[in-house]
């Protein structure tokens, strides 16, 4: 099987890669960056069409290439996301956070979602179900440090946003580039954490190979 990576955000391509070598490591990958889109996102407050018909190039260019299915690892960009799944239907295209969200469901129904990027804390809530009360946090200065190259600095400021969210069920981390520092999360916060790169591989693999 192919499929084709889309990230907005370099810092993802390090987790799901690690998650695919330990989850499946016999699916073929391809890797697409356009780390303008997280830029543009965060300098326009919201998106546009223009963004969207940018994501649908994008998912026309994997399919092009003969891939079996896309998966997207930018988590605040949903609704681009599922003009592209439309377009490329029935080809499989996943959500960088619908089989966590999936997860998080079956296992809880108050759910602490951890963001390093403002902008998923304003698009993800929504796509959970309405039974589900989701308690946001951002860990700010995160994403920072990890554009400065400080994998510890971004790790210590997400293991003490935690810290805020221990009266949920579970704690879901929004971002792939924040799987690292998961079994830390777990430790201190006292609660099961989900991250979205393992629960998309598993999805993907399950879809895939059924």
């Amino acid at each position: 099987m192919r499929i084709t990576l889309i990230h907005a955000l370099k810092h993802s391509i390090m987790p799901i890669e690690a998650s695919f070598a330990r989850l499946w490591p016999d699916a073929r990958l391809m890797n697409l960056l356009d780390d303008s889109l997280s830029a543009d996102l965060a300098r326009d407050g919201a998106l546009t069409d223009a963004m969207t018909g940018r994501f649908q190039k994008l998912g026309r260019y994997a399919a092009g290439t003969g891939s079996d299915a896309i998966l997207f690892t930018c988590s605040a960009f949903g609704p681009c996301i599922e003009a592209v799944a439309r377009e490329r239907a029935p080809m499989l295209v996943l959500k960088p956070n619908e089989a966590m969200i999936e997860q998080a469901a079956a296992k809880g129904r108050k759910v602490g979602l951890l963001s390093t990027f403002a902008p998923t804390l304003a698009s993800m809530p929504g796509e959970f179900p309405a039974f589900i009360e989701i308690v946001p946090k951002l860990a700010e200065g995160a994403l920072a440090a990890l554009d400065r190259g400080d994998r510890a600095e971004h790790d210590r400021i997400v293991i003490e946003a935690s810290k805020d969210l221990r009266d949920c069920d579970l704690i879901a981390l929004a971002q792939y580039s924040m799987a690292p520092a998961a079994a830390q999360v777990a430790e201190v916060a006292g609660r099961p954490v989900l991250t979205t790169p393992d629960s998309a591989v598993m999805k993907l693999k399950e879809l895939l190979l059924r």
